[in-house]
């Protein structure tokens, strides 16, 4: 028999998914995360006004959501490849297949992030570049505990993985305008896009770091 405390989780978790929802829905339909009201989400998501309040202190905080709820389970899938011992080219390869098959699977979330990512609100663009900086530390910490460019400093091992992580994104909307009926276009943007972070990676095999910042690792 189902405690009566998890039947209200239950429904809370689901109200917040839909609010969640709505606002995608809204901002697929055109609309910019800023010009959204709270009044618009909710009557999308087919709740009272005050029931937003219960998952949300303002709109500025639903956006964090909507950034944190998609990149924190890509983070952990592209974790998960990183840790499986493969070589490096496999690992590239593993990272983009997952990557674009994951931008496929949620495409309102990454829209939103391409067109908020410059042009949004300060606080989505913020709660962006925190996203960013979570996946640009994992890979570096990733990157050390396989022993690659172990003699490189920390900010310099970074700003490598900012790099990839850019080209990711960057990446993003080209792969949601690719036509579902049109396999080899897929394949050629796919090992473009590989070719893209293996040139980043031979271009910091011949990185130096200044010497003055070596020691900060």
């Amino acid at each position: 028999m189902e405690a009566p405390g998890a039947g209200r989780g239950a429904r809370k978790q689901m109200t917040r998914e839909r609010l969640l929802d709505a606002a995608l829905t809204l901002m697929s339909g055109g609309n910019s995360f800023p010009s959204l009201s709270l009044r618009e989400v909710t009557r999308e998501a087919g709740v009272v006004p005050t029931a937003f309040y219960r998952h949300f202190h303002d709109m500025d905080e639903l956006g964090l959501a909507l950034v944190e709820e998609c990149g924190l389970t890509l983070r952990r899938l592209l974790r998960e490849v990183r840790k499986a011992g493969v070589p490096t080219t496999d690992i590239i390869r593993h990272s983009v297949a997952i990557y674009l098959q994951y931008v496929r699977a949620h495409p309102r979330h990454f829209r939103t992030a391409a067109s908020e990512r410059n042009g949004g609100s300060p606080a989505m663009r913020q709660a962006i570049r925190n996203e960013v900086g979570h996946f640009v530390r994992e890979m570096a910490q990733d990157l050390r505990l396989i022993g690659y460019r172990s003699d490189l400093p920390t900010e310099a091992l970074e700003m490598i993985c900012s790099l990839v992580i850019n080209t990711m994104l960057n990446a993003a909307s080209d792969i949601l305008d690719l036509p579902a009926d049109q396999p080899q276009l897929t394949r050629e943007l796919e090992e473009n896009f590989i070719s893209q972070i293996r040139l980043v990676f031979l271009g910091a095999e011949q990185w130096r770091a200044d010497p003055d910042v070596r020691h900060k690792k």
